[in-house]
């Protein structure tokens, strides 16, 4: 056995820094390398182990006074940050592509059909899908996660009831339940203007639209600085092939056949009609399926957050309607063609329908009739436009239908609103 003299005491020192200094740049690298594979979200679910968002949310949410998050709302909000999926696909964008935003909520069966439907949507290719979701859940996430006929963005509601299953925005132990007194039972919040206390499940329906809204306009990359038009459909809504390029046409010949109209939309606003089949374009209130609009009128909007967020109606549309466009001070008009481009097919309520007994739908399947007509654009340039006036609906005046009385739900409402401002 060859002898080795002990080194010296200087050796040893250097030796030491010199492994503490290796060890710290592999630890590093190893790091830097766990950044780089968690850039795009696993398809079994949300990566747990998604990078820090270039946003400080903590004291984004410390600024704002908004609930205190939990893990899970964290991770959310970073998921919101990653980038579009499918870019190698559709590497580039139309550059008059019209974004399309499909906010959902957990009614998988009802995004199937949609999810359908928009696969065969003429020009789908061209633009961006942005999917909004009211929360999580893991089956509406594999749904969306399968889409590969257009580039897709997929957002999360961070502050949805239900990622918060023991605190507001959710439930919380102290929480006043239905028609409870807040002096006798020593419970926490404030009535509606019919002495009924907040439902979680159903407020998350304003919140969640609102909260989309400012998010898409005002804080994505991907659409903030996006000023045409944007298209917002629904999960129960079905679109016909032809949609996207009529709405292209309503949109470039809107300025000129309809200066008044605030935006354009794919059906009437009565969803039950179908369209009168004129030869002429049609002028109303706008509907609730498939409209679009810019950004001037979203700034139109969003300076209006005190009289969405205090109207006393858990309805995000009826809130427009009864209190946000009736302040605008003239009429708010959309754009459309005499045939449909768009249907809502649901048959039972928002939060109905979740679960396979209770679809609400026949065998994950809608009877909605597409003739050859609904497959190619059926717009013509040269058409006049009809104006409906004096249309029925909801008016100025209007007290709205409840659901919406607490203060906090008023105050994490015009908390979305400066969001990003």
């Amino acid at each position: 056995m060859a002898n080795y003299k002990k080194p010296r005491f200087k050796d040893a020192a250097f030796k030491r820094f010199l492994s503490v200094v290796l060890g710290t740049l592999l630890l590093v690298s190893l790091l830097v390398v766990s950044l780089g594979t968690n850039a795009t979200p696993g398809s079994s679910g949300l990566d747990e182990g998604l990078s820090e968002s270039v946003v400080n949310i903590q004291s984004f949410r410390e600024k704002l006074n908004l609930p205190k998050e939990n893990d899970f709302s964290i991770r959310l909000e970073k998921q919101n940050r990653l980038p579009p999926r499918n870019i190698d696909l559709y590497p580039r964008l139309a550059k008059d592509h019209i974004t399309i935003v499909l906010y959902v909520h957990n009614r998988p069966q009802y995004l199937r059909v949609v999810v359908n439907s928009l696969s065969k949507v003429v020009g789908i290719s061209e633009t961006l899908l942005i999917v909004s979701h009211d929360g999580y859940f893991e089956e509406m996430n594999k749904i969306v996660e399968g889409i590969k006929f257009c580039r897709l963005k997929q957002i999360f509601a961070p502050y949805s009831p239900h990622v918060f299953t023991d605190s507001f925005p959710g439930v919380s132990s102290k929480d006043c339940q239905e028609k409870d007194d807040a002096g006798k039972k020593h419970c926490v919040g404030n009535p509606d203007q019919y002495g009924n206390h907040r439902s979680p499940n159903i407020v998350s329906l304003k919140h969640h639209w609102w909260w989309m809204m400012n998010t898409v306009w005002d804080g994505l990359k991907e659409t903030r600085g996006h000023d045409g038009h944007i298209l917002f459909i629904e999960e129960d809504h079905f679109i016909y092939p032809n949609a996207y390029r009529n709405l292209q046409l309503l949109v470039s010949l809107k300025p000129n056949k309809c200066p008044d109209c605030y935006a354009a939309n794919l059906a009437p606003c009565d969803v039950n009609l179908r369209g009168e089949g004129w030869n002429s374009l049609v002028a109303e209130r706008m509907g609730n399926v498939g409209y679009a609009f810019n950004r001037t009128v979203w700034r139109k909007i969003h300076g209006k957050a005190k009289e969405f967020c205090f109207f006393d109606d858990y309805n995000w549309d009826i809130t427009m309607w009864a209190t946000v466009y009736p302040s605008f001070g003239s009429p708010v008009y959309t754009l459309r063609g005499p045939r449909t481009s768009a249907v809502h097919f649901g048959k039972c309520g928002l939060h109905q329908g979740q679960g396979k007994t209770n679809a609400c739908i026949d065998n994950e399947s809608v009877n909605v009739q597409v003739d050859d007509t609904d497959k190619v654009a059926n717009i013509r340039p040269e058409w006049d436009v009809k104006v409906y006036q004096n249309q029925p609906g909801y008016k100025a005046g209007f007290k709205g239908w409840g659901g919406w009385g607490d203060n906090r739900d008023h105050r994490l409402c015009l908390n979305f609103a400066q969001m990003y401002h």
